[in-house]
């Protein structure tokens, strides 16, 4: 289908911007971080606190969203994305206000190292860090050890996927679920035909992908499982997942391969295609209409998860 008309509006208004492989790291990140004052209203949550806790490389900042109502309430642990390099616990609090509020869930939203400071494999020592950190004071903080979900958006994505394959194959916590939206599950030099339908003209670009792995790690993550989790060998025994993919994405088709592949290991899995959408759709909850339903979609999926 064409673009969304409310997505296309939107990337009209920004067609005059450079691309971001064009600019610094300094300036991609302001640019990303003043996203913050024209996102749309999130859902209300009953407290917003953070914590600080010894990390891989030194100090990691946790925010914890807690919904309304009386726990023990069920845990997302949540991985920011925009190519693990920009981005921020700021950028992404309203996804993470609309995840707690929606699923009845406490957020726990990771402020991981970014590359180029730090590259792979730092960003997914401290998500695994953070996820057992987690189930470990879940009680104290309200939460139910025993219903943990790892989530994030684009290279949050891959982070939770990651995530979840090190958790089954390094000890645990248990996991019950992974909930990946339009995630980054291949490298940039994968064959994904997405890549060249989507390369130009839908915000996201194919040489903003390169800049960014660039940045994030040397050619060799190509084929390794924790920089790109499509290539792991065996994905069987992993959580239930939802994998949402947009149309006009140039990430669409190695969500769709890597949730065709969770189903061939048998693992329960919901794929869902938003047609008309581009990456990052889900910044626009209250604003696009497809994107609050997809939202809706991913906070009703984790209430299937946590109830089983």
């Amino acid at each position: 289908m064409p673009v969304d008309p409310q997505i296309q509006a939107m990337l009209d208004r920004a067609a005059h911007l450079p691309g971001t492989h064009t600019l610094s790291v300094a300036e991609a990140r302001a640019r990303y971080d003043a996203l913050v004052k024209v996102l749309p209203p999130a859902a209300p949550v009953a407290r917003v606190e953070e914590r600080v806790i010894d990390g891989p490389g030194g100090p990691l900042t946790l925010r914890l969203y807690t919904p309304e109502g009386t726990g023990p309430f069920p845990v997302v642990v949540f991985f920011h994305g925009s190519g693990f390099v920009l981005c921020s616990l700021d950028t992404h609090d309203g996804m993470c206000r609309n995840l707690c509020g929606g699923a009845g869930a406490l957020v726990i939203s990771v402020d991981y190292r970014l590359a180029p400071e730090h590259r792979f494999p730092a960003a997914p020592e401290d998500c695994l860090m953070a996820t057992r950190w987690a189930a470990a004071h879940a009680a104290e903080l309200g939460g139910d050890p025993a219903r943990i979900v790892v989530a994030g958006d684009s290279a949050g994505g891959n982070l939770a996927a990651v995530t979840a394959l090190r958790i089954r194959d390094e000890g645990g916590p248990a996991l019950v679920g992974q909930l990946l939206l339009y995630p980054a599950t291949a490298h940039c030099s994968a064959d994904m035909p997405s890549y060249a339908e989507n390369a130009v003209g839908y915000g996201l670009t194919r040489a903003t992908m390169e800049w960014f792995w660039g940045h994030y790690a040397d050619p060799s993550a190509a084929t390794d499982p924790h920089a790109a989790p499509l290539v792991a060998p065996d994905l069987s025994r992993l959580p239930p997942a939802l994998v949402q993919v947009a149309e006009y994405d140039p990430l669409r088709d190695e969500g769709v391969r890597y949730a065709e592949r969770l189903l061939a290991a048998h693992v329960p899995t919901e794929l869902s295609r938003w047609d008309g959408m581009n990456h990052g759709f889900l910044f626009w909850v209250n604003q696009v209409d497809a994107a609050t339903e997809a939202m809706r979609e991913a906070c009703a999926w984790l209430g299937r998860v946590f109830s089983k």
